[in-house]
């Protein structure tokens, strides 16, 4: 048997195990990061990259100064309890400090989502600054590692190629109004178009690509030992405590001897059917990777862990709809943006409209499972007409240039020239199809929607379109129509191990299982199951990776000798 030795072996490579493993490493320890896969990153290389880190110092730099409590109270109110837990309280204290180390010493880099607002109004709500990105990156710098980086997600990219949010997204939907964006738009194409005859792949990094880019950046430059193709089959454990794993390494078992001790990140279980049927009862697609199937769980309770069973809900609910792939299974294409653009509405078989479509993604599928009859399969059609779907696209189906004649005639868009024929061909009731958008058309022409109240809250203005007046999420439709069917899916599971303030493991007594830490979705989701914000998976998952890391490096903060 192979074996090597380390002082801190993590499993998995996504943000939240890279952020423990370059945060030990930063701290002088040896690092070893397993990945079962070919390519490192997991599901944050095909996020959105953002981060929700309340009073982070790049909003503090810029001047977004919010009230000490504000924070608090926000997320009190949407983890519906009575106080903060402990985990929750060290979250929103040691998350600037997370971001400052990072910027610091290493060589990822965030900008500040000024204008982002928190998903809800409400006490303690925010309307911008506390959320973050990684900086754009340049992928020529990771050198022959550029090939072990997981690239964006085909179906959500442009032929690879990964647009941020914001201004850079913005041009791309403004590129045939204003000759500014479609300079930036024939630049980015080009550069893209470049690097696919050189490299094979886009250079241009951006979102969780190049935040995982960023920490794959700081792992090497800090040394840390990077495996690929090497699932773990076990914990090894001496005196109680975990001592390392054995891995597999071209079919050869290989122990790994982790002096500090091991940090499962393996993604959460998204992709294991069990443990799926178990925990949430109904077909499920997770637009997370196919890799995400539950190992890092099963690690844990091997060595004595525990699953949280405490929790409102066991996934990030998303809307997803599937695209048809020539070979293997569908792919998964989740409706994050189009949603809350002026011109779509979303409907379940019976044409009736059961929620606000621009709210948070979460909220768009619990309102669906609420508004579903039992024994009903509770599945929905986003609609949109022509003018929406050649500015914005829908789903998979791309916006102008691209026609849609391939997505119709692959089963994934449906068009009609009228709401009878769109009906007819999906499966909704029609007559009731055509007074809901009469009714909802009446409202729109003059910004209002008072059936759900869609436009109303900053997080839904923010999603839609601001020249588009008097509200920027509302707009009376007009045929053609087209639509996509979505089906309940994910961005991610929420039930994990539980854990203590430094991703300590614990036992069913509470008890922490020695030398064994839980990031990222192996870890129980510290928001209780809700969706306060956009970034709450990777706010906390690189926030307690990096206690992790300090923990294991034997300090916790700054004032104990840390940086």
């Amino acid at each position: 048997m192979q074996q090597l030795e380390c002082d801190v072996l993590v499993i998995g490579s996504g943000a939240s195990g890279l952020a423990a493993a370059v945060t030990a490493a930063q701290r002088g320890l040896k690092v070893i990061v397993a990945e079962k896969t070919a390519l490192l990153g997991g599901t944050s290389a095909w996020s959105g990259g953002w981060l929700w880190v309340p009073r982070n110092p790049l909003a503090l730099a810029e001047g977004t100064v919010e009230a000490e409590q504000g924070a608090e109270r926000y997320l009190l109110e949407q983890v519906r309890g009575e106080a903060l837990t402990a985990q929750q309280q060290a979250y929103l204290r040691r998350g600037p400090e997370m971001v400052e180390f990072f910027q610091r010493h290493t060589a990822v880099q965030f900008y500040s989502g000024s204008t982002m607002p928190d998903m809800r109004d409400g006490d303690g709500a925010a309307k911008g600054g506390r959320s973050l990105c990684a900086q754009p990156f340049d992928g020529r710098v990771l050198g022959a590692w550029i090939d072990k980086l997981r690239p964006p997600l085909d179906i959500v990219s442009l032929f690879g190629m990964g647009i941020a949010g914001g201004a850079d997204m913005s041009a791309f939907f403004n590129a045939r109004r204003s000759a500014k964006a479609a300079w930036h738009v024939g630049k980015r194409l080009l550069r893209h178009g470049a690097d696919l005859l050189r490299y094979r792949r886009g250079m241009h990094l951006v979102n969780g690509n190049a935040l995982v880019a960023r920490l794959l950046k700081s792992a090497l430059d800090l040394q840390v030992n990077l495996l690929t193709d090497s699932p773990a089959l076990r914990l090894l454990r001496e005196g109680g405590r975990v001592s390392g794993a054995v891995l597999q390494r071209e079919g050869v078992a290989c122990e790994v001897r982790a002096r500090r001790g091991v940090v499962l990140a393996c993604g959460g279980f998204a992709h294991d059917p069990q443990r799926l049927q178990q925990r949430l009862g109904h077909d499920h697609h997770c637009a997370a990777p196919l890799s995400n199937s539950g190992d890092g769980l099963r690690l844990g309770e091997q060595a004595g862990g525990l699953m949280g069973d405490d929790l409102a809900h066991d996934a990030a609910w998303a809307p997803v709809s599937l695209v048809p792939r020539r070979k293997g299974p569908p792919g998964r294409f989740p409706h994050l943006i189009d949603r809350g653009k002026p011109g779509f509405i979303a409907v379940g078989a019976d044409g009736r409209r059961f929620t606000n479509e621009a709210d948070c993604y979460h909220d768009f599928m619990n309102d669906l499972f609420a508004r579903t009859p039992a024994g009903q399969a509770p599945e929905a059609w986003m609609i949109c007409d022509h003018q929406a779907q050649r500015r914005f696209g829908i789903g998979w189906a791309k916006p102008f240039p691209f026609p849609t004649g391939y997505y119709r005639r692959c089963g994934y868009l449906v068009k009609g020239r009228d709401l009878a024929e769109l009906a007819q061909r999906c499966g909704i009731d029609a007559a009731q199809l055509q007074v809901t958008v009469e009714r909802f058309n009446q409202h729109a022409r003059v910004g209002h929607d008072p059936e759900f109240g869609r436009g109303q809250s900053a997080y839904n203005r923010a999603s839609g379109d601001p020249s588009n007046l008097p509200n920027p999420s509302l707009r009376a439709l007009s045929g053609p129509f087209y639509a996509v069917r979505l089906v309940p899916g994910s961005l991610g599971t929420f039930a994990g191990l539980k854990t203590d303030e430094q991703a300590r493991v614990l036992d069913g007594t509470g008890a922490v299982v020695p030398g064994l830490h839980a990031v990222g979705n192996d870890m129980n989701s510290i928001m209780g199951g809700y969706y306060p914000s956009g970034g709450i998976t990777l706010g906390p998952g690189m926030t307690f990776g990096y206690l992790a890391g300090l923990a294991l490096a034997g300090g916790s903060d700054r004032r104990e000798g840390g940086w």
